[in-house]
């Protein structure tokens, strides 16, 4: 079956634009132009991947993002925006967002991201080990989740692949370049304040269970590394 992408535009000539583009490649577009049509569709009929409009008639595309993905917190999402304020494109990618497109743009460009976000979704998850040894931080890639001493995180996309990067090497410092190009489709697009943004959400997050550590720690000038000398109990 051919991938089937929604998209939620207002505007019915880049709607029609990216119709074609999809269509040619392969996929199976399907358009509304409102939020909330596109939460009725996305229910009745799950997509692949989301291109969605910041700007719609009647709401915001950030609010409309959260309800897609309470129902269904594995859907990519690609936010389309004429804005190019550098603070909504990190809101965006706070939020949990797969990438970020403004406009005006390339067709072709954005179908190939589309493309390189469903492969990397697509991509089987490693086995996890049996008896794998208790630590403060346990990856299960398997289910796609990370523990905190023992209690899940709820993470994004990034955020995931953000704090997997980190527990592969206690201790060891990654540059923002390193995670950019670990962690993030395409890094040439992305911004060093992208990886910042997301490691303070995680920090925000992982603080929330063991308020007084600093798991996540920075080194001025080189990048973070996830703290070797966590103790066994918060």
């Amino acid at each position: 079956m051919k991938p089937r992408i929604l998209i939620v535009e207002d505007e019915p000539g880049i709607a029609d634009t990216l119709q074609y583009a999809l269509r040619t490649e392969g996929f199976e577009p399907a358009w509304v132009a409102t939020g909330e049509a596109a939460l009725v569709q996305a229910q009745a009929q799950p997509p692949a991947l989301v291109i969605l409009d910041v700007g719609l008639p009647d709401s915001s595309g950030f609010e409309v993002f959260k309800r897609l993905r309470a129902l269904n917190a594995e859907v990519p999402v690609i936010f389309l925006t004429a804005r190019s304020d550098e603070i909504d494109r990190v809101v965006g990618l706070e939020l949990g967002a797969d990438d970020y497109v403004p406009k005006p743009f390339s067709p072709r460009e954005l179908v190939a991201r589309v493309r390189s976000i469903l492969r990397r979704s697509a991509r089987p998850a490693a086995a996890v080990a049996e008896t794998a040894p208790v630590t403060p931080v346990s990856v299960d890639e398997g289910r796609r989740q990370i523990r905190f001493y023992g209690r899940p995180l709820e993470l994004s996309r990034y955020e995931f692949g953000l704090l997997k990067t980190l527990a592969s090497r206690p201790g060891h410092v990654f540059s923002r370049d390193a995670l950019l190009a670990r962690v993030w489709d395409d890094a040439t697009e992305s911004l060093d304040r992208t990886v910042d943004a997301h490691v303070k959400t995680l920090r925000a997050k992982m603080k929330l269970i063991a308020p007084q550590l600093e798991p996540i720690r920075t080194h001025r000038g080189s990048g973070y590394a996830l703290a070797e000398d966590l103790p066994a109990q918060p």
